[in-house]
């Protein structure tokens, strides 16, 4: 895992020294990889290419980036990990090629040369963004892996294409001039994250997953903005086809045949997970999706799982117990970090920084500390992340089940079902219902917003108008300019639950949950992998009947029925919790000062931000209705704003490494 960086220019159009950049700019990602730094430029071509190295796998020079092919037609500049390149390797070798080293960086290289670009991009399971530059054709290549977990931005500076793992990297390009986009600012302030193929800077964008564009210095003198490199994207791997493909081909047989099934694919993704010449463990939540990965490690491994989780012992938010008792049964080496609310809130400066783009998952402050907390142990921690995503984990999964079932029922019985449920929203103040003697997910459920919603979603017309409903995100207008980020149309699919996860797929996930992850672990040298999101495994998804997903009210049942043979049931059939904390019990106590200032900050700026609604907003939530949602967003958007004004960190140049120029 690492930090790359990359400058192409227009010879002739622009000076060669603006390639010195070059240094800086790789530098500033020194967090992403604290084992080593590499430099590469030809100014003749007007390429320069920046690596930051996390050594995992091949920890000699052999691995040393950026790396050029045994033929000398290519250098590399890559971030990520391909998992299956010892199959790779070996099918390679028995072609008569021959490598110096052990790692998975020189056999892309190689699968390159001998397959081409895109075939040797279809034969990869794993993760990454690269770049490629071809001293033949005199071509830059961008390429991301099938579901984002790696990220890469693009921007255009002048007559110069910039690209980078962050941003801040970018804003280290002397010519690159920062300038809000307001859609994507609306997009953040409405959904808590910018979308994946958005950016919150103008003339920027982030390469979509699964896809690869290719630039020459001809096309660059001819780009008038990013916009128009955006244009020349193609896909080499699409969701909408595997999604489309897999519910016209559903995979047959009983249900412990699909469970086998399953079994044997994450046994796999696992297993090529567990490929590290460095210390490996797991984050461990003792939910559904992070037990089964660390069930899975271990049933695999000859030596105890290292396993980590966070305890967080406040207003029913702490799910250590859970984790200490899978751990215990599974038989792992498990650390648990006893954290109080104050060292949680502690870490709440340090987001705008660390994440780059304006975020408002506040599951961000526990995931970052999990992260430091197992990378005082391990280099590499596996992940439940996706889980949710490909197997229906959410409320809403579950919600599209049920009530594509009720559509049957009269409109005018579920409108008076709905007008009762908003009476009982308009009685349900959060600080009474904390007051209760009720069950944790009780007194979620009956939280207004949450009332609302469903009240919303009851009174649906027919099936589209309910789609709608459930991937609208419900928030004030916050935004001025009341702008969002369009997102491509889902493609037809069968039923409800399909289009919902289709949307959380292409969506929520490379937006929120793997840029959380990306950056929490990257921010400590931490590599995080996630096997439920192997391409193997999702295609496998797409191909269950939705029985295997939702079933009696519950979702992601397949795993549930797959994690039976390691746990018992105890162990299992919990409510989900989620990784939260109590964001909204801290804005009325603890960090009161904190957003008071930063609401100051609002009403003195006003372009962006709706004062006014904020304000609004703001008195709502003093006064025991939660808000926290929206005031998170609008608080996070203007802490990470106050840190965008800051001058990027700029660190003097050192020699280059110019070798094959």
């Amino acid at each position: 895992m690492c930090g790359i960086v990359g400058i192409l220019i227009s010879p002739g159009q622009m000076d060669p020294r603006s390639l010195e950049a070059i240094g800086p700019m790789t530098r500033s990602l020194q967090h992403r990889g604290p084992d080593g730094e590499g430099l590469w430029m030809d100014c003749g071509a007007g390429i320069a290419l920046g690596h930051r190295r996390l050594a995992i796998v091949d920890l000699s020079s052999a691995g040393h980036q950026p790396m050029r092919s045994a033929s000398g037609r290519y250098v590399i500049t890559f971030n990520g990990e391909i998992y299956n390149f010892r199959d790779m390797r070996r099918e390679l070798e028995g072609a008569g090629q021959q490598f110096r080293g052990t790692g998975d960086t020189e056999v892309l290289l190689c699968a390159i040369e001998m397959w081409g670009l895109e075939s040797a991009l279809r034969r990869c399971a794993g993760m990454f963004a690269f770049a490629l530059w071809d001293l033949k054709t005199r071509t830059l290549h961008l390429a991301r892996d099938r579901m984002g977990k790696k990220p890469l931005y693009v921007a255009l500076a002048g007559r110069a294409l910039v690209f980078a793992s962050e941003l801040k990297a970018i804003r280290c390009f002397p010519l690159f001039s920062p300038e809000l986009d307001l859609d994507a600012a609306g997009a953040m302030l409405s959904k808590g994250w910018v979308p994946d193929r958005k950016c919150i800077w103008q003339n920027a964008f982030k390469l979509p997953p699964g896809s690869l564009v290719s630039v020459t210095s001809t096309d660059l003198a001819q780009a008038g903005s990013a916009a128009s490199i955006f244009q020349r994207v193609e896909h080499w791997w699409s969701p909408a086809e595997v999604a489309i493909g897999g519910r016209k081909d559903p995979v047959g047989g009983s249900d412990d045949d699909l469970t086998d099934e399953l079994d044997a694919l994450l046994r796999l993704a696992i297993r090529e997970r567990m490929i590290a010449d460095v210390p490996l463990g797991s984050f461990l939540s003792g939910g559904i999706d992070s037990s089964t990965v660390v069930a899975l490690m271990q049933a695999q491994s000859g030596s105890q799982v290292r396993t980590f989780t966070i305890a967080f012992a406040e207003g029913g938010f702490d799910e250590s117990g859970y984790a200490a008792d899978v751990a215990k049964h599974l038989g792992t080496e498990h650390t648990e970090l006893h954290l109080s609310p104050e060292a949680a809130r502690q870490v709440i400066p340090e987001l705008p920084r660390i994440w780059d783009e304006p975020f408002a998952d506040e599951s961000q402050i526990p995931t970052l500390l999990v992260a430091r907390l197992a990378r005082q142990h391990v280099t590499v921690a596996l992940s439940g992340d996706g889980g949710d995503e490909c197997f229906a984990g959410y409320g809403r999964h579950f919600m599209a089940d049920r009530l594509r079932r009720q559509q049957s029922v009269p409109l005018l019985v579920r409108r008076a079902a709905a007008a009762g449920l908003d009476l009982l929203a308009r009685a349900a103040r959060e600080d009474i219902l904390g007051r209760l003697p009720l069950a944790a997910n009780v007194r979620h459920m009956l939280r207004r917003d949450r009332l609302n919603r469903f009240a919303g979603l009851l009174s649906a017309r027919h099936e589209d108008q309910l789609y709608q409903r459930l991937i609208a995100t419900p928030t004030a207008n916050l935004a001025r300019h009341n702008r969002s980020a369009s997102v491509a149309g889902a493609p037809k699919l069968d039923g409800l639950l399909s289009r919902v996860l289709y949307d959380d797929m292409v969506g929520y996930l490379p937006g929120d949950i793997l840029v959380k992850l990306d950056r929490a672990t990257m921010a400590n040298g931490l590599e995080g992998r996630c096997p439920l999101l192997d391409h193997r495994v999702v295609e496998f998804a797409w191909r269950l009947p939705s029985h295997a997903k939702v079933r009696n009210g519950k979702g992601k049942w397949i795993l549930r029925n797959l994690l039976r043979r390691h746990l018992p049931d105890r162990l299992i059939d919990r409510p989900k919790q989620g990784f939260d904390v109590p964001v909204g019990a801290w804005l009325r106590g603890p960090l009161r000062n904190w957003a008071t200032d930063l609401l100051a900050e609002i009403r003195h700026d006003g372009d962006v931000l709706d004062s006014a609604n904020v304000g609004a907003c703001w008195r709502d939530h003093m006064r025991g209705q939660d808000r926290s949602r929206e005031l998170w967003s609008a608080l996070m958007f203007q802490a990470w704003r106050n840190e965008a004004r800051r001058a990027p960190l700029v660190i003097p140049p050192r020699e280059l490494d110019t070798a094959g120029v």
